[in-house]
């Protein structure tokens, strides 16, 4: 039983019989371009350019993996929040790819300043601007250690800079994250608005991820735009906030990558009353609406997840912190044992007790209490009284799966998302480079 989406985002992005999503409203100040520099070799988009002519406010996070890619590397160095444009390109890493990866990167950068400049001076105000080479960010996704590409990539810098369109339609943003995927079978985008004063803001939003998947950040890609006039330091801690329990709450495979990131870029379009500091009243409705858009996206992610046929929720309660019930539950979402279960619709509960125990966390087994879904199957160091195999035979058919460990030792809680295993999972990167 594959999972439906529709059980588990934002309603107001809705699916339709093709599982289209409706469209994401443009985003005043930003152009958007996704181009082919044939990097897969059968002309499929593979190269994605962000464009913001009168320059945005910005923050990301990134992996928190030892071995990082060039690009990762490139805008760690970036010391101004204040950019002019992201360049995105799949099929290569980037990663491991030495002194070479690095002046390829380079050579991009330069030609890309100039293209841009080109393209700010033919503008109806003429500018004289030059846009250097420390208003640009950049990303890669795709195989690690393979040389990269830049002479393709550069030589199709001019194409994709003379297709940038601020008319941001449904088609516009299926093109752009879609061009952005490796091997996701869909596109992941969502949409919110909200109010900071008087003013409407939008928020539109893109992503890619599918496998190697965990926290810290995994192997994906979050590209969010707003039009709200927010400064960089804000959109930070904002960020770091809400990606705790979204974009670092799911888990795929265990397994965190060289190139993840998550960026946020404010046009200051909506024109709303300047914001002071982070604890501004006019901020609180900007933070739900950020957190709702990036849980959704996160969701997104696991249902899409390698082979994936079930969305599993594991939510750990009663611990005696939030760290140990998030160690808890990462530690059953990551469980081969728990994910193989469930993908053969297995109640095997004690796979769960395993994935428990092998936290080495002091809980209280007699203590402890460990639901599949509104099931109670074990308590007081045992199987439940009233449990039924049958019953929980039933539900394991499901799409969405809830698994619940109740320490009753505490108060912390933390939830996380997974998904099952499948054979597929094993075919898809058996075959991930052929």
């Amino acid at each position: 039983m594959t999972v439906n989406l529709k059980n588990f985002l934002n309603p107001k992005i809705k699916m339709s019989k093709m599982g289209e999503f409706q469209e994401l409203m443009p985003i005043n100040g930003l152009e958007v371009s996704s181009v082919s520099a044939d990097l897969y070799g059968d002309g499929r988009d593979d190269l994605t350019l962000f464009y913001f002519g009168e320059g945005a406010n910005f923050a990301a996070i990134y992996t928190s993996s030892k071995v990082t890619s060039a690009c990762i590397n490139w805008n760690l160095k970036i010391k101004r929040h204040f950019i002019r444009a992201l360049m995105v390109n799949t099929k290569n890493a980037n990663t491991y790819t030495g002194v070479k990866g690095a002046q390829g990167l380079k050579e991009i950068a330069v030609a890309l300043a100039k293209a841009l400049t080109i393209k700010l001076s033919q503008s109806p105000k003429g500018a004289s601007e030059i846009i250097k080479i420390t208003d640009l960010l950049f990303s890669s996704t795709g195989v690690i250690g393979e040389d990269f590409p830049h002479t393709k990539i550069k030589s199709t810098i001019p194409e994709l800079v003379k297709k940038l369109k601020k008319e941001q339609n449904k088609y516009v943003w299926f093109k752009t994250a879609s061009a952005i995927m490796t091997t996701d079978t869909k596109p992941k985008l969502a949409y919110e608005e909200c109010k900071i004063g008087s003013k409407l803001v939008k928020i539109s939003a893109v992503a890619k991820g599918s496998g190697m998947i965990a926290p810290n950040m995994a192997t994906m890609l979050a590209f969010i735009f707003t039009d709200a006039n927010i400064p960089s330091v804000f959109l930070k801690s904002m960020l770091k906030k809400v990606s705790l329990t979204t974009f670092n709450s799911i888990t795929v495979d265990g397994d965190t990558s060289t190139n993840d990131m998550v960026g946020i870029f404010a046009t200051g379009k909506a024109n709303n009353a300047k914001i002071y500091n982070i604890l501004d009243p006019k901020l609180v409705d900007f933070e739900k609406a950020l957190y709702r858009l990036s849980l959704n996206l996160a969701k997104q992610i696991v249902v899409d997840g390698e082979g994936a046929k079930k969305f599993i929720t594991v939510n750990v309660v009663g611990a005696k912190s939030i760290s140990m019930a998030k160690n808890i539950a990462f530690s059953i979402a990551n469980s081969p044992l728990v994910k193989t279960a469930i993908a053969g619709e297995d109640p095997n509960w004690g796979r769960i007790v395993m994935a428990i125990g092998k936290t080495q966390e002091k809980i209280i087994l007699n203590k402890m209490q460990i639901k599949i879904g509104n099931y109670l199957v074990a308590e007081q160091s045992k199987q439940a009284k009233d449990y039924n195999e049958d019953d929980l035979k039933e539900y394991m058919k499901w799409g969405a799966i809830n698994i619940e460990v109740n320490l009753n030792i505490g108060h912390g809680s933390f939830t996380v998302y997974t998904c099952d295993f499948t054979k597929e999972y094993i075919d898809i990167n058996a075959d991930y480079r052929n």
